[in-house]
């Protein structure tokens, strides 16, 4: 592998240089096998001949990106982060709009994105962009929370946070792609299992040590907190500039709103596809749940404890399931969907009920961080299953056209249901997370008659 990496113009390499560089290829390949379960053939399912060879390579580069930037979304979750700076600035107000933008912004002009994308052969570096993209919109947040106050600082946050979200659109995108041009298929889980699992991990060591003092956090330090975040994405374009991506498909000549608009028929068309858009649609509950577990905890208790809680519990369940939930979407992503479905409409439906019932005062404030902690899981489990779904349904440019006209659905939808659920939450937010709860419940039945496409 290192010799054909090598430029056959360098000839001045010392003969021991080029020792420990095969030392640290031999090393790679070791604990890859160790991981991937691999003796002596090696899998190279769904993926070029020629990108074999780099497979290891490829795997850790992508693996450790991942994990950085999972790291730095825990550090700037909307859910929890950014949703307690907005009210230490003074802009509480703003809160509604943080997830909807989160996860809508990168969304929405994804079909516009992939047209882009798919015109080029390699895509690792849109990828790089974006993560470059995300850091840039990161320091702006934090110069936001140094220099101003009040609306101003928030308003400044919501616009760096599209800014966020529209990198993120690349990344997400061009993700999918080079993975799946870079890592066999049945492989591919236990990749993103490890990335959760090590990010998770990560951050809650750091978790534990930035709210050990149980006291609440200055600006200075939600300041440092998003310049550590950005700092993580930085070096996470570098990493994932380095993997060996090879040439694939290419296609599309027109301009990218009409290219996009043509993706739009895979919904028609394509019956596999669409159901699976469906499902996925309707496990929208493990995400949009998790926020009004936070409103009824801050009823009981403001502090900043409450906050490295719920913080500690996300970074938990991704340490614990995500690995668990990988290594099984391996052996089959639709059972992954329809067990994680399962869990957050019982978790759901259990919260919302009991809260109905019992009002304020459950479980002396550790009843909603502990439900939690279970929906992380359970949305850990939906995430990373229709993830690996939806890469192993598809091939070529497929795999990009899929992956844009799904997240363009899903985020008209999250907008349209966030809305819907923030009318709803006027009356109760208990009745949100019973319906919600109802959703996944519908959601779990319909990823039970989808087709399997994972060959284990």
């Amino acid at each position: 592998m290192s010799q054909q990496q090598t430029p056959l113009q360098n000839n001045t390499s010392s003969p021991e240089r080029a020792q420990t560089t095969g030392a640290l290829d031999r090393s790679v390949d070791r604990l890859y096998g160790l991981i991937a379960n691999e003796e002596d053939a090696r899998v190279c399912k769904d993926i070029p001949a020629e990108a074999c060879q780099v497979v290891p390579r490829n795997f850790f580069l992508i693996l450790a990106a991942n994990v950085l930037t999972k790291l730095g979304d825990l550090l700037i979750s909307p859910k929890t982060v950014l949703a307690w700076l907005m009210s230490a600035i003074g802009a509480p107000a703003l809160v509604a709009w943080l997830v909807p933008i989160r996860e809508s912004g990168s969304m929405v002009p994804q079909m516009m994105i992939a047209a882009w994308v798919r015109r080029k052969p390699v895509r690792k570096w849109f990828w790089t962009l974006g993560s470059f993209g995300q850091a840039i919109s990161v320091t702006a947040m934090a110069a936001c929370v140094w220099f101003l106050e009040g609306y101003m600082a928030g308003g400044g946050i919501i616009a760096a946070l599209v800014a966020f979200s529209l990198s993120r659109g690349f990344c997400s995108v061009a993700m999918k792609d080079v993975q799946g041009k870079c890592v066999p298929k049945t492989r591919r889980g236990r990749l993103s299992g490890l990335a959760a699992t090590i990010g998770g991990t990560a951050t809650v060591i750091l978790t534990v040590l930035l709210f050990r003092d149980q006291g609440d956090p200055t600006l200075a330090f939600y300041s440092l907190l998003l310049l550590l975040a950005a700092a993580l994405w930085i070096i996470a374009g570098f990493l994932f500039a380095g993997v060996d991506e090879y040439e694939g498909e290419t296609g599309g000549g027109g301009n990218a709103l009409k290219e996009a608009i043509h993706s739009l028929s895979l919904l028609r068309d394509d019956v596999p596809f669409r159901n699976f858009v469906i499902t996925r649609a309707l496990l929208l509950c493990s995400a949009l749940a998790s926020p009004y577990f936070v409103v009824l905890a801050q009823k009981e208790s403001e502090t900043g404890l409450m906050l490295g809680v719920f913080l500690l519990a996300s970074s938990l369940a991704s340490s614990v399931s995500a690995s668990f939930w990988g290594w099984m979407a391996d052996s089959s992503s639709r059972r992954v969907m329809i067990r994680g479905a399962a869990m957050a409409s019982a978790v759901c439906l259990g919260v919302g009920l009991t809260a109905m019932l019992a009002g304020t005062g459950v479980g002396n404030g550790w009843f909603y961080p502990l439900a939690f902690f279970v929906l992380s899981i359970a949305h850990a489990g939906v995430r990373l299953g229709r993830k690996t779904y939806l890469v192993d349904m598809a091939g070529g440019n497929k795999r990009t056209d899929y992956t844009a006209v799904s997240n363009t659905v899903i985020g008209f939808l999250l907008l349209a249901t966030g809305g819907l659920t923030a009318l709803l939450s006027l009356i109760s937010n208990s009745a949100v997370i019973v319906v919600l709860g109802l959703m996944g419940l519908a959601g779990t039945f319909s990823a039970i008659q989808l087709k399997e496409v994972t060959d284990d």
